[in-house]
């Protein structure tokens, strides 16, 4: 934080420490006594010159990173089912280019290749069934 004589704090900034002093308190660094009477000097501080004093003697704390976000799905199935999205457009582009071709619809036999591998896929990806067990299992063994 830069520090200018006189600058005015914003609340923004009131709320950083405060978050910052909640950490602090999570590490055992200070009691909640303590970290009552810190949180009520910041919010009764006026100038960002009297907010560096509320954090002196505490040691300056890592960023915090943002959590992972993890995918409901393992990285098999993310691929087997990109694999039968990008099969299921190509037999849908060739029916449609035939049909167009002939002028008229055709039967749709991509219905053959879509469903039957959209079925199993299905299946597979059903949390506690017997395949998606087996699967996980032998690519956590790896």
């Amino acid at each position: 934080m830069e520090i200018t004589t006189g600058t005015r704090a914003s609340d923004a900034e009131r709320d950083r420490l405060v978050r910052d002093l909640s950490r602090h308190l999570g590490d055992g660094r200070i009691d909640l006594t303590e970290y009552d009477q810190r949180v009520a000097q910041v919010y009764r501080t006026a100038t960002r010159e009297e907010l560096t004093g509320v954090l002196a003697d505490l040691p300056a704390l890592a960023p915090v990173r943002p959590a992972v976000r993890r995918s409901r799905f393992a990285i098999w199935q993310r691929i087997e089912a990109s694999a039968w999205l990008t099969v299921s457009v190509l037999v849908l582009v060739i029916w449609g280019a035939i049909s167009l071709g002939v002028g008229e619809f055709t039967y749709f036999w991509p219905i053959w290749v879509i469903g039957p591998w959209g079925a199993v896929l299905a299946v597979r990806a059903q949390p506690g069934s017997r395949a998606a067990t087996a699967i996980a299992g032998r690519y956590n063994a790896r």
